[in-house]
């Protein structure tokens, strides 16, 4: 038996949803490619502008509200990651983790996506920190149909020093 044809208009529906589910990951993505390798030569207009020009960048929580708090602005937003861009490079080693998906997309131009985060870095001190967070994320997609973060929330689940994380030591392996 045959599967049931759906009408044009619910098959352009999906797609549509589809097509924004995929730009909101491909935004989200971009972000934590750049921010893994925030350095003095990253690209800091690229990176302010996967943000609205309203966006708000927030820490959310007791302790991420207290360290990072609440940016208003694309223009602000560039000017937290512009301290981040330093000789030497404020991380040695930074790398973003990010699991449990769910994109929401609720209108044509509106989506929330929800991730858990862990961020494994070793700082220019040498001194290394394993972080896992929750992001929340609105985006809005412009007239230009580009997808953009409106409001970034970022909520601690739990930090801690870790000893070191890339050693020269050899990787143990059975003999």
């Amino acid at each position: 038996m045959p599967a049931p044809t759906l009408p044009r208009r619910q098959l352009e529906a999906r797609l549509a949803r589809f097509e924004a589910e995929h730009a909101v990951r491909t935004c989200m993505n971009r972000y934590m490619v750049l921010c893994d390798a925030l350095d003095a030569a990253s690209p800091l207009d690229e990176l302010a502008g996967l943000f609205t020009r309203d966006a708000v960048w927030e820490g959310i929580g007791e302790k991420y509200a207290a360290s990072f708090g609440r940016i208003e602005g694309r223009k602000a937003i560039r000017a937290m990651f512009a301290k981040y861009m330093t000789e030497p490079a404020h991380f040695a080693i930074n790398v973003h983790f990010l699991t449990s998906e769910l994109i929401d997309v609720t209108g044509s131009s509106t989506a929330t996506g929800s991730w858990v985060m862990l961020q494994t870095s070793t700082f220019a001190t040498g001194a290394s920190h394993l972080n896992a967070a929750r992001l929340t994320v609105d985006f809005r997609r412009g007239k230009a149909g580009v997808w953009r973060m409106a409001h970034f929330r970022t909520e601690n689940l739990f930090s801690r020093p870790v000893d070191a994380w890339n050693k020269a030591d050899p990787l143990p392996v059975p003999d």
